[in-house]
């Protein structure tokens, strides 16, 4: 499997900088192959003979034994990234930031999806979002990813171990 292990809150996390060699070589360590890290960004992209269903705890669990935080990732199938990306419903513009929510828990996929579709529309004007398979695709003007309804909807401590909110630019460059 190829896939893509995008981390919620590792930068920043309780002070724990975590340099991207260290991070490779744990990937490495855990027998994995192809491994790149991308940016000073937390994401990793790699190749596994492992089963998709014991990827994500076994890897939970190196990161927390290595670098001492409660780790929780989301792992995206790396063929499944380009159409995520290239699914993206709304022109760029200069003055939005575009991301993607990803989820590893249905109920909180759904619950964000609700949410979007309740967003007022006056809000509308000002942040978008929408639901497209496994992923929720959010708009907001740039300056406001921290304060828009919907971000303070994203930044909700149930939400916080099975989401995690990528930029459009940053998905690109795992490719």
């Amino acid at each position: 499997m190829d896939a893509v292990e995008v981390a919620r809150g590792r930068r920043g996390a309780r002070g724990i900088t975590i340099r991207s060699a260290e991070l490779k070589e744990l990937f490495v360590s855990l027998g994995h192959g192809d491994v790149r890290t991308v940016l000073a960004s937390g994401n990793v992209v790699f190749d596994s003979d492992a089963a998709a269903r014991t990827l994500k705890p076994a890897i939970e669990r190196a990161l927390g034994e290595r670098f001492g935080y409660d780790a929780w990732i989301v792992l995206v199938p790396h063929g499944s990234l380009e159409t995520i990306v290239e699914r993206y419903p709304w022109p760029e513009t200069e003055e939005t930031h575009p991301y993607v929510v990803f989820g590893s828990d249905e109920s909180a996929l759904a619950e964000i999806a609700q949410a979007a579709g309740e967003l007022d529309a006056g809000d509308s004007a000002l942040e978008r979002a929408a639901r497209d398979g496994d992923v929720v695709y959010w708009e907001c003007p740039k300056g406001s990813s921290t304060d828009t309804p919907f971000a303070k909807l994203l930044a909700k401590a149930r939400f916080r171990s099975v989401t995690t909110t990528r930029n459009l630019r940053t998905l690109r460059k795992l490719l």
